[in-house]
């Protein structure tokens, strides 16, 4: 029998026993054919055309969720130590606890505490080694309170770690520490009877007189009688607290002396009565019910310097800014006006408030911010940028504005209001979100000072009381009690 025909894809003779009939093109060289080349080949084929079937022993299988695999991470990478630091008693009979094992031990300990505090209390994982460990890994020991902000946490104690605690809001007291009996104070939206002086000393005008009460001592002091032809209609301290202005219902402004309880001076100039007094330095400004702005340098023998014409009503609130360069008049015709030092026309016109304009001061943190608040028609208080010329925004207080003044520790202001919540609330400025809405007042809450050191304020009502509140917190410390006697409960009269 014929032999068979021998392939000339065939191996050689001595691998004919391991091997299996390959199709080997002819140009390749047949003695640098072997087993292996060719079966790396082949592999190599196989994978290029099942490549979505193939796995890599050397892979990890990965589910359809995209979960990375950092089994070979190490806390090296990140300058952490992967073991915990030696115990005090070992780290102490070491050959380097001399002089360089202090700052190796401190290295450690600042180590192991980071690495607590960043990723929780290590546990015992089969899968770990000391040579390297999963550190971002999902577990339950690592998980952070989602309402906290810090890195760390509030929610768990950990080792070594002391947490600030959280700022709580401050509180208000929502009740006044001091009462004053107040008779005859008159319940009139558009007077100005309450002014509180540098020199701690509150001015009230009952009636036809002016009461002096040192809110030190609590002395209360008559200043003045104007008699039965007259009556107070507007009380206005100088800046340095020595002396008192005094505007009347016969359109005069009397000046006068404090500590020696002695007129200086009349001024007329007015046809009827001045309800609002403003100071700058020896200049004093005084809106009349004549619908006119006098200017008065004190110093010299005239009546008044200038008059500022303007307003076509009742000029009810007057208030220079604290560089002493702008003044702002409100009137009963619904107009705010800044006026400049030399101008005797307003270089400003704003006249967006649709009732009275009383209420109206100046901050002490931010040069030309005004704000201003309209009567029982309005409402609302309006922030303004004399500087720009622009309306800052709005807020509707839901009652008549009577008074606004501006701490000069914090950026907040408080305003006091008339129908028909008759409140007095504290905002945030520029939020204007409440802090505090006090109550108490029975009729509306036309007058309003601030204390010298900027904590307390004191408010005046048709009730015929002065109550005294503490609301803005001190320079320095926020649970600082004013000066003038927050401890002094109780009610006494002023006369």
């Amino acid at each position: 029998m014929a032999d068979p025909k021998v392939s000339p894809l065939m191996t050689s003779p001595s691998a004919s026993t391991a091997t299996t009939q390959l199709n080997v093109p002819t140009t390749f060289s047949r003695p640098s054919l072997n087993l292996e080349t060719l079966s790396s080949t082949t592999s190599h084929v196989n994978r290029l055309i099942n490549s979505n079937h193939y796995v890599s022993p050397s892979r990890t299988i990965y589910s359809d969720r995209f979960i990375p695999s950092r089994s070979s991470s190490n806390f090296a990478l990140f300058n952490i130590s992967s073991s915990s630091p030696p115990p005090p008693s070992t780290a102490s009979n070491s050959p380097a606890s001399d002089g360089s094992g202090g700052k190796e031990d401190s290295s450690s300990a600042y180590a192991a505490l980071l690495r607590t505090a960043l990723f929780g209390p290590c546990t015992p994982d089969k899968r770990d080694s000391p040579a390297g460990q999963n550190i971002f890994r999902f577990k339950s020991e690592t998980r952070q309170s989602m309402h906290s902000l810090s890195p760390f946490g509030f929610d768990e104690e950990r080792p070594g770690v002391i947490h600030s605690p959280v700022k709580t809001p401050r509180k208000v007291p929502r009740s006044p520490y001091k009462v004053l009996d107040a008779p005859a104070l008159q319940d009139d939206f558009y007077l100005n009877l309450v002014d509180w002086s540098s020199h701690n000393v509150l001015a009230v005008g009952l009636g036809n007189c002016v009461y002096l009460w040192n809110a030190c001592s609590s002395k209360v002091t008559k200043l003045c009688d104007l008699g039965f032809d007259d009556s107070v209609c507007s009380v206005g301290w100088a800046q340095r607290g020595t002396h008192l202005s005094v505007g009347t219902n016969n359109g005069k402004v009397q000046i006068w002396d404090a500590a020696r309880c002695k007129r200086v001076r009349t001024m007329e100039g007015h046809r009827l009565r001045v309800g609002a007094l403003a100071w700058s330095s020896s200049l004093l400004s005084s809106g009349s019910r004549d619908k006119t702005i006098l200017q008065r340098d004190i110093r010299t023998q005239e009546g008044f310097v200038s008059k500022l014409s303007g307003h076509k009503s009742e000029v009810c609130g007057l208030k220079w800014s604290y560089d002493n360069r702008e003044l702002a008049s409100g009137g009963n015709d619904n107009r705010l006006f800044v006026w400049n030092q030399h101008s005797t026309q307003p270089v400003l016109k704003y006249c967006e408030h649709t009732a009275a304009v009383k209420a109206i001061a100046w901050s002490p943190h931010l040069h030309g911010l005004l704000a201003s608040g309209g009567g029982t028609a309005d409402r609302c208080i309006r922030f303004w940028n004399t500087t720009t010329n622009s309306h800052l925004s709005c807020m509707d207080t839901g009652s008549q504005v009577c008074n606004l003044v501006w701490s000069k520790n914090v950026n907040e202001l408080v305003s006091t209001h008339g129908y028909s919540q008759n409140q007095i609330i504290v905002w945030r400025y520029p939020t204007m979100s409440k802090l505090a809405t006090l109550t108490g007042h029975s009729y509306r809450v036309l007058y309003l000072a601030i204390s010298p050191d900027g904590q307390t304020i004191v408010t005046g009502a048709g009730d015929e009381t002065l109550r005294f509140w503490n609301v803005f917190p001190s320079p320095k410390s926020q649970n600082t009690d004013s000066e003038i006697g927050a401890s002094s409960f109780g009610r006494t009269t002023i006369r």
